[in-house]
């Protein structure tokens, strides 16, 4: 892989309602989903793309098929960059666990059998290793929030911060294959020894 093209994907039904979905396949796009997906279609209308990413939530799914709608490009399932893992806090709205999220270290287990932020960061850097052995030069990938936000700050070296800035739906970020190599080696180092950024980053 030479580039990789991540997104994160389109409004949900779930964002709708404000519910945590992490368990395949998950609730798929809303109207205002399906018209971004196809908004990020025209973004790339000019781009080559050799490989279509998604994970197993069909939000991602939906996002990519309507982002490369009437191109012939292979599309492959990457459960390495699925959504965290949120245990105990499935289906419920979002708020109690960002609370539990800001209370607790990187590495404390999500309650009910979930994931810590260090496991979720270590998962994302195998994903990126993933893509980066992958043969096509360009690869657009659709995500989640944190995944994204996760890999694009790790790319210029940063660690995660507790309080995450969300990356807005069927936005898109470039990066090179040496800054994906530099996100994985960044998460997968943050993850041996957690500890927050002092302050989020992005916007």
């Amino acid at each position: 892989m030479r580039t990789l093209l991540l997104a994160r994907h389109a409004h949900a039904r779930t964002n709708a309602e404000d519910a945590i979905s992490s368990i395949p396949p998950g609730a798929g796009l809303t109207a205002q989903g399906v018209e971004e997906a196809v908004a990020l279609s025209r973004e790339l209308a000019a781009r080559r793309i050799d490989l279509g990413v998604a994970t197993r939530l069909v939000r991602t799914q939906e996002t990519l098929e309507a982002a490369l709608a009437g191109r012939d490009v292979p599309l492959v399932v990457l459960p390495a960059l699925d959504e965290i893992r949120f245990g105990a806090f499935e289906g419920g709205p979002l708020e109690p666990y960002r609370a539990w999220a800001w209370r607790h270290p990187p590495d404390a287990p999500c309650p009910g059998g979930g994931e810590s932020r260090a496991e979720a960061a270590v998962r994302y850097a195998t994903g990126l290793d993933e893509l980066r052995a992958r043969p096509e030069e360009v690869v657009l990938a659709v995500s989640h929030s944190l995944a994204v936000r996760y890999v694009v700050d790790a790319a210029d070296g940063s660690f995660p911060a507790s309080r995450v800035v969300p990356v807005g739906h069927a936005s898109l970020q470039e990066l090179s294959a040496e800054a994906v190599a530099r996100a994985a080696e960044t998460l997968r180092g943050w993850a041996v020894a957690p500890a927050f950024a002092d302050a989020p980053r992005g916007g």
